[in-house]
């Protein structure tokens, strides 16, 4: 079965009022909630207005009482920029608040000026802490004495401030048994990500903004790497990532994509610089004006905008260029003024289109 699930990072303009556009976030999980949707997933970032949740888990602490049974993934939490025992406490205890509704989703960190910001540069350093992290993470949820974990980067240990009677120097274990599904994004074409997760089990997230054949090469490659260590996952554990948006008419549809100030626009002309920055372009030297019309065509690309039957025909077109998979991620982008037409086009989703998908995947594979 297709399930629906909404991922924010969340991206909104960068002088908007951060109290409003948390709200907005929030009647964004409320609404996906109430349509049934299985997860909701919110990203990390300290050093960007236009990123502004710092915490993903203390923005979905604030849920809990208001939703019923979606489930609550942080996408991602950057471990490099993280000691292991505060994402393992902090988790442990959203989990219990919520009553086991968490998944853990992990990464290396995706925002260049937080690379700076917590002196973690170096692309190896990064990529090597954050496996550590995630294994110092499960030991602290081992029920031992005392402990231990040591690695390249990290040293870890508690072994003589330890009263177990008593509690002291013992650790809080998830609600979950033994402990939160573990999840990571996926980004480039036969992803050594994908590899590593295959191999771990971890749940694979491919990203909305990645085009369809990149995507393509995720599943294949995850479940080979697992088929070599024994196992054999269904695609059921796969999300995808996609920015859908069902309009009244493809007409208007048109007039949104062709708007060099409009939302999808401003999306991948923020992610188009984050990139460049990534890649070692200086601030000072990006022209967002001359950066525009990539961003404007990166949209008409990858953005799945249109009527409820051209959203309803390129979904299965995506669907037959990927292949099948578990949850279908929409994005949950900065819905400003078209508030209505966003709640609009995710009711439709629910409501009307998935259970096309779905009859379509289960007659097709």
């Amino acid at each position: 079965m297709l399930n629906l699930g909404l991922f924010m990072m969340p991206l909104h303009p960068a002088n908007k009022d951060v109290t409003v556009s948390y709200e907005e976030d929030r009647q964004l999980v409320i609404l996906a909630d109430k349509l049934n949707f299985t997860e909701a997933w919110m990203g990390e970032h300290y050093s960007s207005t236009a990123e502004p949740v710092t915490s993903p888990l203390i923005f979905h602490a604030s849920l809990i009482s208001e939703t019923r049974n979606i489930k609550f993934g942080t996408g991602v939490i950057s471990l490099p920029q993280q000691h292991p025992a505060v994402v393992a406490g902090q988790v442990s205890l959203l989990d219990h608040l919520s009553k086991g509704r968490v998944i853990l989703g992990v990464g290396a960190g995706g925002l260049v000026s937080d690379w700076e910001l917590f002196d973690n540069m170096d692309g190896r350093s990064r990529a090597l802490t954050m496996i550590e992290s995630v294994e110092a993470i499960i030991k602290f949820w081992d029920n031992k004495d005392t402990y231990n974990y040591k690695g390249e980067f990290l040293d870890i240990s508690l072994t003589k401030n330890v009263v177990s009677e008593l509690g002291i120097g013992k650790f809080i274990k998830p609600f979950q048994k033994p402990y939160p599904e573990i999840a990571v994004s996926l980004k480039n074409p036969n992803s050594m990500t994908a590899k590593l997760a295959g191999q771990k089990g971890w749940i694979p997230i491919s990203g909305n903004f990645v085009n369809a054949q990149d995507i393509a090469t995720h599943w294949p490659t995850y479940k080979e790497a697992a088929q070599e260590i024994g196992k054999n996952p269904s695609y059921d554990k796969w999300r995808v990532g996609r920015s859908v948006l069902i309009t009244s008419s493809d007409n208007e549809a048109k007039e949104i994509l062709d708007d060099p100030m409009g939302v999808f626009t401003n999306y991948f002309l923020y992610l188009n610089s984050v990139s460049k920055l990534a890649s070692g372009t200086p601030g000072n030297d990006i022209n967002l004006q001359n950066e525009i019309p990539d961003a404007m065509q990166k949209a008409k690309d990858l953005i799945i905008v249109g009527s409820e039957q051209t959203v309803t025909e390129k979904l299965i077109h995506f669907i037959d260029t990927v292949g099948p998979f578990g949850t279908l991620l929409l994005t949950g982008h900065d819905v400003g003024e078209k508030k209505q037409l966003w709640e609009n086009s995710f009711s439709t989703m629910s409501n009307k289109i998935q259970p096309i998908l779905n009859n379509y995947i289960k007659q097709k594979f």
